[in-house]
């Protein structure tokens, strides 16, 4: 998952809380809402956390000689 996916996830927990007035069976509307809400909270932190630990590298160059050793 990348940020977008977090930030639609979002959107649409806000939408079903905010402005949907409908009757789901089984489901309230508003606990949908903030379960996406959390949901997309959680893929955003996810996301920034695996970022912040691939930035986070060390690249090392190593020179090999193949010869008679230098005088």
């Amino acid at each position: 998952m990348r940020i977008g996916t977090g930030v639609v996830l979002i959107v649409a927990g806000l939408i079903l809380i905010f402005a949907v007035n409908a009757d789901i069976p089984l489901v309230s509307d508003d606990i949908l809402g903030i379960i996406l809400v959390l949901g997309g909270v959680v893929a955003i932190v996810a996301t920034l956390i695996v970022n912040a630990q691939r930035t986070r590298t060390k690249h090392v160059q190593e020179t090999r000689y193949d010869g008679p050793p230098r005088a």
